[in-house]
């Protein structure tokens, strides 16, 4: 009897332990758990959220047509000279340190020429950029406040964010003033949303809407996990869906505005391609997890941590992998010089890898030329193809040699359809190689050119008399 008494008490703890950790999960079940307010995370971050201002003038003429004399005489000689037009943004922007670093969107700052930023108590100083980096559409900002200590948020892991945890996002939305939403995370990893090159964002359902561009969404501890960048929406407002830029990406930009430069990231050497279900079933995966290896760079990083052609990278630093974009974006907030570990499949085989972080050589070097003379790419402006140059101008991984051209705009060739981006591989059939073996070739005199142009997997001849 005792032994069954025994067991029968030691079920019903079993069972009261099962009810307390499952009411962790449950709705509030008494007027002091409704009670419970956002209140005191609020007080702990709304301080370090501002409001960011930006000004710039572009000049423009009132009417082209006024350039003619004829025109001009008719409606006055000063009608045609530039005018003045002043265009200001609105945004948010959040402070990370107390000696003034503030980060907000780039195209909420982008061409101006007087930025101002508004802290919640009022206070208004002026501040300067001191990194732009499209690429994430994040800008770091400094203001100076002499010895006087700013409140900041903390940036938090956002890697560790998961679906359903709380949120808030604070911003100033349509310059209404400081405004706290709250949500959930709705998504992660986020790659199809076209706002900036590292399609990796956090989805929450926390209201966002113009003017939060640049806010912070918190967590509830009061740390920053992302950065408000967009919403999807038809009408401009709301509709429940808002992507944030991840803090661990916000603090890698964040770093290399301290020590003064431009983001330098680390370089793969290995073109990446979506695995679709059809490939996934050719290479006997019964999912189609992980992203297949394309063209390596010869003594790239990925050739030199012994990846090859056709191999599936399933893994980067422990964290799963299912597109390109997921894995640039995790590849983009590491540090060069580090080292990162990749689990990857050949043939069926589990291997793991480690890859030392580098940037992307300038080899050969790009030689930056203004080309000049009496042939169609006259004011064109050039450079030797390079994995540097390739990453500057955002282009695919190539393996070629080739010289491409970086400006067209306003020449001959632009006119005729070529633009930034396009390699040229040929003039008259004859191989180009480099910068200076072109401006060679460009200096014969021929009646009649042909010139050979590849554009992403297309090749052309681009034909044109003298």
């Amino acid at each position: 009897m005792i032994s069954i008494l025994k067991l029968i008490g030691f079920s019903l703890l079993l069972i009261f332990s099962t009810v307390t950790v499952q009411a962790q999960k449950t709705v509030p079940g008494s007027s002091v758990q409704v009670q419970l307010s956002f209140a005191p995370i609020v007080k702990k971050a709304a301080p370090a959220v501002v409001n960011v201002f930006s000004k710039r003038v572009i000049k423009r003429r009132s009417s082209p047509f006024l350039d003619d004399p004829i025109f001009r005489q008719f409606f006055g000689r000063n009608q045609g000279l530039p005018r003045a037009r002043v265009e200001k943004s609105l945004g948010s922007g959040v402070i990370v340190s107390a000696d003034g670093i503030v980060v907000t969107n780039n195209h909420v700052v982008k061409g101006g020429t007087e930025i101002q930023v508004v802290l919640a108590d009022r206070r208004e100083f002026s501040a300067r950029i001191i990194l732009a980096d499209e690429k994430t559409d994040l800008a770091i900002l400094k203001i100076d406040t002499g010895d006087k200590k700013l409140p900041f948020i903390k940036f938090q892991n956002s890697d560790e964010l998961e679906v359903g945890d709380l949120v808030l996002a604070i911003g100033n939305p349509f310059g209404v003033g400081q405004t706290v939403t709250s949500g959930i995370v709705s998504a992660l990893a986020r790659t199809q949303v076209g706002i900036t090159n590292y399609q990796f964002f956090i989805q929450t359902d926390a209201a966002i809407n113009p003017g939060n561009s640049g806010g912070a969404l918190i967590d509830v501890n009061g740390e920053l996990v992302g950065i408000n960048t967009a919403i999807f929406s038809r009408s401009g407002g709301s509709n429940g869906i808002g992507f944030a830029i991840p803090a661990n990406m916000v603090r890698s930009v964040v770093e290399a505005a301290r020590v003064g430069k431009r983001v330098k990231r680390p370089w793969l050497g290995a073109q990446l391609l979506q695995l679709t279900p059809e490939l996934a079933e050719s290479f006997g995966l019964d999912k189609p997890a992980g992203v297949l290896v394309g063209n390596i760079y010869p003594r790239g990083p990925a050739a030199k941590a012994g990846l090859k052609r056709s191999d599936i990278i399933l893994s980067i630093n422990g964290y799963d992998v299912f597109a390109p974009t997921e894995f640039n974006f995790r590849f983009a907030t590491l540090r060069i010089g580090q080292n990162v570990d990749v689990k990857f499949q050949r043939r069926g085989k589990i291997r793991s890898s480690r890859i030392r972080l580098i940037s992307p050589p300038e080899d050969p070097p790009a030689r930056l030329t203004r080309l000049r003379g009496n042939h169609p790419l006259s004011q064109v402006k050039v450079a030797n193809l390079s994995p540097a140059v390739t990453e500057e101008m955002q282009m695919k991984m190539t393996t070629r040699r080739g010289v491409v051209i970086v400006d067209s705009r306003r020449t001959l060739a632009g006119r005729y359809g070529l633009k930034r981006g396009d390699i040229i591989t040929a003039v008259q059939g004859t191989e180009v190689t480099g910068v200076r073996g072109l401006v060679k070739l460009l200096k014969k005199p021929f009646s009649y050119w042909e010139i050979t142009v590849q554009r992403g997997p297309k090749v052309f001849n681009w034909r044109i008399g003298n």
